[in-house]
């Protein structure tokens, strides 16, 4: 694994307008505020993306309430199943679809949507 397929963690502080602000474009974008960040970053520096064929291929793809089964935690997009968060930490809610927002190895972080 290269140090760009390692994930780290750091703290960053911004003044609560831009980030309203890049939540809002992150919102946009169907797209995890760490998702858009982390391809401006690459761009900025101009360096390769490593992407994932999820992130490629399921960013902003809506994922319906039959395609999600809570009991354990899977989400089934394009035949393969995945494990699932929501944004927020919310409950899943069966009167709601959601779209994905970021994918991270077997794992899609999920926006709901009203359907």
């Amino acid at each position: 694994m290269t140090d760009l397929e390692d994930p780290v963690t750091f703290l960053l502080r911004l003044p609560q307008d831009l980030k309203r602000q890049l939540e809002q474009r992150a919102k946009q974008e169907n797209r995890s505020v760490n998702s858009l960040l982390n391809t401006w970053i690459e761009q900025a520096l101009r360096v390769k993306p490593a992407t994932s064929l999820e992130n490629r291929q399921f960013l902003g793809k809506v994922v319906e309430t039959r395609q999600i089964d809570p009991e354990n935690g899977l989400a089934q997009v394009n035949g393969i199943y995945y494990r699932y968060l929501i944004e927020g930490n919310e409950d899943y809610s069966a009167s709601k679809n959601y779209i994905v927002i970021e994918a991270n190895g077997n794992i899609l972080t999920l926006r709901p949507v009203a359907r």
